[in-house]
């Protein structure tokens, strides 16, 4: 085994959130990690600054409940000490039931954190292989570089990628406010701020249906020749949807549902919903309006919405590319290469979909790489927690491998029971919160 050069101990190749949470959560157990990162001199097309962390896609971490699946993930990172989780928590932002977060204070203190620790050597330039020392950690995103992405295709015998798409942030000052209403859906949230934490522009059913014709014929940005687009079900562009049906966006990010307009006292037909960016809400994510549109497409489409007719878009909505690994083909149970031992994936590139999973991702691959370099085979997370679901969605389905978020289905069922959902969903995340306990006694009692 080739060690990093430098004095380190582990090579981490990209700092987004699973290749920050990875060498944080090693240089914290005393390992020294080589990060590397092609930022300054190379940026992704959908990244804007320099920092460590960029969110790119949203400013959401989405649902905070317990019987959201989600939520019980971002439990679990809490407690077993996520510096992403701890991040996000001193940079929320008010969105109703989620976590979100302001994207340049969360990337600013996860970028202070990275660079301002005794063991961890940030090496700035873009990387053209996985380089040769081991044990190293692949966690290049979905935006993995050209030249990167043949290297990891050479090594696992074929990639997958597919198109994702970013929706647009407008201006606070442009929008109309005496056209729209602050609401979170079913007055979402632990406190008032959060139920108003959603800016919503009304439609009635003539206004969406002819929104919805206007998404359907605007020109959109055709992909190369040579791209094959697969879009990820969960993160579909508008106009994706719509083309499915006339009704589809009413059932999808612009259900009504749950909001009432206090102006007519009546639900609205359907809503466009805004989410404030940062924390003095001066710019607004136009939420699950992700698209390929030409940008004067969007100019144009998106200012027939109540409330937005001056719109003023600090960032139109782009497509791009999200590349990732079969898995469960490639990779062993530890998120090692079967075939390259000492060659681990975490993050997006491995299939795993969301910000919060990625990162979460990056602190098992930490686990796993600290305890071999301790001498001993990792014990992972029982598969009834959040982050063992995680594990068990990247070693199944082998012939039609899809990026996934993490639900409730990556974990096991409850035996005997009959419940309701909601109350399903919480009986599952109080299973997976107490075998997660255990779990983290046991490896106390390893470390003693």
């Amino acid at each position: 085994m080739t060690a990093p050069p430098g004095g380190a101990d582990v090579a981490i190749v990209g700092a987004g959130l699973a290749g920050c949470e990875a060498a944080l959560g090693l240089a914290e157990r005393g390992l020294r990690v080589r990060l590397l990162e092609q930022k300054p001199e190379k940026r992704t097309p959908a990244q804007t600054s320099d920092h460590l962390c960029e969110l790119v896609c949203s400013n959401s971490f989405r649902g905070a409940a317990l019987s959201n699946a989600v939520g019980l993930l971002k439990e679990e990172m809490r407690r077993l000490g996520s510096f992403v989780m701890r991040a996000a928590d001193s940079c929320r932002v008010p969105a109703g039931g989620a976590l979100a977060v302001d994207r340049e204070r969360f990337a600013a203190q996860m970028t202070s954190w990275v660079r301002g620790h005794p063991r961890i050597s940030v090496v700035e330039g873009e990387v053209l292989r996985i380089p040769d020392e081991r044990p190293v950690i692949v966690a290049t995103g979905p935006l993995t570089g050209d030249a990167l992405a043949a290297d990891i295709e050479r090594r696992v015998g074929g990639q997958l990628a597919y198109y994702d798409a970013i929706a647009p942030i407008v201006s606070a000052e442009s929008i109309d406010w005496d056209r729209v209403f602050r609401a979170s859906r079913y007055d979402k949230g632990e406190t008032a701020e959060d139920q108003q934490a959603y800016v919503n522009c009304p439609l009635d059913q003539a206004e969406y249906e002819a929104f919805v014709r206007e998404v359907v014929l605007a020109q959109k940005v055709a992909p190369k020749e040579f791209e094959k687009v697969r879009y990820f079900e969960g993160c579909l562009p508008i106009e994706v949807m719509a083309e499915r049906g006339p009704q589809t966006l009413a059932f999808g990010p612009m259900k009504p549902v749950g909001l009432v307009d206090p102006r007519t006292g009546r639900r609205p037909h359907a809503v466009v919903q805004l989410r404030a960016e940062d924390e003095a809400a001066t710019a607004y994510n136009m939420v699950g309006f992700q698209t390929r549109m030409t940008w004067g497409e969007q100019a144009r489409v998106f200012r027939t919405i109540p409330g937005l007719e001056n719109a003023e878009f600090f960032r139109y909505g782009a497509v791009h590319r999200n590349t990732f690994i079969a898995a469960p083909r490639v990779l062993d149970g530890t998120l090692q290469l079967k075939n390259e031992p000492g060659v681990y994936f975490a993050g997006q590139i491995a299939g795993t979909e969301g910000y919060v999973e990625s990162a979460a991702m990056g602190f098992l691959a930490a686990h796993i790489v600290a305890a071999r370099l301790s001498g001993h085979e990792p014990s992972l997370p029982p598969p009834t927690t959040a982050h063992g679901g995680l594990l068990t969605h990247l070693s199944r389905n082998a012939e039609d491998y899809q990026p996934s978020n993490i639900t409730f289905s990556h974990v096991p069922p409850l035996e005997g029971t009959r419940l309701k959902k909601r109350e399903r969903y919480e009986a599952l995340a109080e299973r997976s919160l107490r075998d997660l306990s255990d779990w983290m006694r046991s490896l106390r009692v390893v470390a003693a």
